[in-house]
């Protein structure tokens, strides 16, 4: 009967696997596929990797997709008239507050120091916490991204 009841109300619980993918609009796509691809070094799916669905739209342009090492997809969809609100990142202008990798804590403090040189806009500089350290920066699109690592133990 529990179950039932569970189900009434929604999913059950465990009916989700995983996060299939991610998809964030961007303004400018080449300074994005820079961001995605060589700053933070993700994987752009290219030839037969490209999904299907979206072939015709990546030979125009129009997606990008890349792959996290854990498999998971972000694509990435021109938007070159898409403007926040404001002007100004600290003002979230999404209901997406921001979206987080996880890095071996061995290389957390390397990849900070890199990133600072790179002078990729920081939104907060390096946290400590109970639950590890976060480092987080902004996209080309002021949209915020965590470096994160576990604590070292």
């Amino acid at each position: 009967m529990l179950k039932q009841e569970i189900k009434s109300q929604g999913l059950a619980s465990g009916s989700l696997r995983r996060i299939h993918h991610i998809a964030l609009n961007v303004k400018d796509m080449e300074a994005s596929k820079h961001f995605y691809g060589n700053i933070l070094g993700l994987h752009q799916l290219t030839g037969e990797e490209v999904p299907s669905t979206l072939v015709k739209l990546v030979a125009a342009g129009k997606v990008c997709n890349f792959k996290t090492p854990d498999g998971i997809i972000l694509d990435l969809f021109a938007e070159p008239d898409l403007s926040p609100p404001d002007p100004d990142p600290e003002k979230q202008f999404t209901r997406a507050n921001h979206l987080s990798f996880d890095i071996s804590p061995q290389l957390f403090d390397e990849a900070v120091k890199t990133l600072k040189e790179l002078q990729i806009p920081v939104a907060i500089d390096v946290v400590s916490r109970l639950t590890g350290k976060g480092f987080y920066l902004y996209d080309p699109d002021g949209f915020i991204i965590e470096i994160r690592c576990d604590p070292l133990k």
